[in-house]
Parts: C-alpha cells; structure tokens; sequence
C-alpha cells in the first residue's frame, strides 16, 4: 500500500449528492479571493464545511430483528406516541415514535432503522419552521416511508427544517430493505421521526446523541443477546 491509499483509506468518502455544492462553494471562494483576499479564506473554510457536510462515512450496524437503530445522525428532540401522518396511510392511533434533529454540523445521509419492505413513498409539500419543534412534523414539507416487517409496519418521515430546502429520497415502493441501508439525504438541516408498531420500547431519551446506522433507539424484547454486525 503506497502512501496515497493509506490516506484516502483514512478520509471519509463523500456522497455524489454534494459534488455540485462543493464545486460551487469552491468556485464562490475563487471569487471572494479575486474581490477581496480574506474573503477568499471565509469561501475556503465554507467549501471544507460543505465537503464536510456531505460525507458518507461507513457506519457498523447491529443485525438483529429485535433492534431498531437511529436512522440519522443527531440528537432525540422528542421521545414519545403520536399519531403518524395521514399520508402513511398508517391509520390514526398514536404510535411510538423517537424524532432525531440534525444540525448543519451532523452527518446528513439518512439509513432505514430495520429490515423492511418499502411498501409507500409518499412527499408532502409544506413549511420550514425549526425542525427540533413539535410542530415541524406536522407542518414542514416531508418524504414519509412505510416499511412493511415482522413486526408490523414502520413509518420513517424526512422532514425539512429551517434552512432546509431539499429532501432526497434514494427508495422506491417495492425496495427491499436491509437495516442500516442508505435510504436518503436531507440539506442542510432536518429531522427524521420513525413511527415504530406496538410493543417497541424506546432506548433513548431526550438529548441523546445518535449515528445514523449503529445507535439502538428501541427494542422489543429485553436482555443480552449475542448480536452479529455489519458494515455499510
């Protein structure tokens, strides 16, 4: 191994979403540089973090159909059963659901929480108010999944926040799932709810950190277990 692959086998790949932001971002800092040098730095440090906003890092998932991991990276703003969104067609009864809150800081490509199959896909337009607010599952433009499983059904709602103003869906109905597989991005700040079917008990409280793909946030069946992983 020569010493160019040790170290792209230490950076973090980047997803082909952000090829064009970054290439913009590059070429806006080649601009501020011409109208004026130190604004030519603040272009230069924007285009690391816009690189760094799109990463893909390879995340190490927990196998186990009793598990249902974090589907973003972030932070559990709301921990709790609320009705899920009428567009799942997932009926009107409240359902466990924990909400992960991205910041501009976090990793920003979503994974599915369980093994599933994609039975809709369903985007509704709408605001972008913070999406750390209740009120954000509600009223902000989303793409909502239905993962059907042996558990029942799932629902995974992308939803935009307040600076967001993209969600991207890389799913179709028919898809089949495995846990901790890519299934979208959202720019440049979100949340992401999963609706889970009765008998999940939520692993996690508000404030806690998650990675998208390795994070436990609910279980159905209590107790040490021996767990095999994988990576992806």
């Amino acid at each position: 191994m020569n010493v160019f692959d040790s170290i792209r086998r230490q950076l973090t790949p980047i997803h082909p979403e952000g090829y064009v932001f970054i290439v913009a971002f590059a070429v806006g800092a080649l601009v501020l540089h011409w109208i004026w040098e130190p604004l030519g730095w603040v272009g230069l440090l924007l285009t690391f973090w816009c690189a760094y906003f799109f990463r893909d890092p390879v995340r190490v998932t927990p196998i186990d159909e009793d598990l249902v991991v974090s589907p973003a990276d972030g932070i559990v703003c709301s921990v709790g059963s609320f009705a899920p969104p009428p567009e799942l067609g997932l009926g009107s009864e409240p359902m466990a659901r924990v909400s992960i809150f991205m910041s501009v800081f976090d990793c920003h490509v979503n994974r599915t929480p369980v093994n599933g199959r994609v039975t809709r896909v369903a985007y509704k337009p709408g605001l972008f108010v913070n999406a750390d607010l209740d009120k954000a599952s509600e009223d902000n433009e989303r793409n909502g999944l239905v993962l059907e499983t042996a558990r029942g059904q799932f629902g995974v709602v992308q939803i935009a926040g307040l600076i967001a103003r993209r969600i991207v869906c890389f799913v179709k109905e028919g898809d089949a799932l495995s846990t901790g597989e890519r299934v979208g991005l959202i720019r440049f700040g979100s949340r992401v709810d999963v609706y889970m079917p009765e008998g999940a008990t939520p692993s996690v409280a508000l404030g806690s950190k998650c990675v998208a793909g390795e994070t436990i946030i609910a279980e159905y069946s209590a107790g040490e277990r021996r767990r095999s992983f994988k990576s992806a």
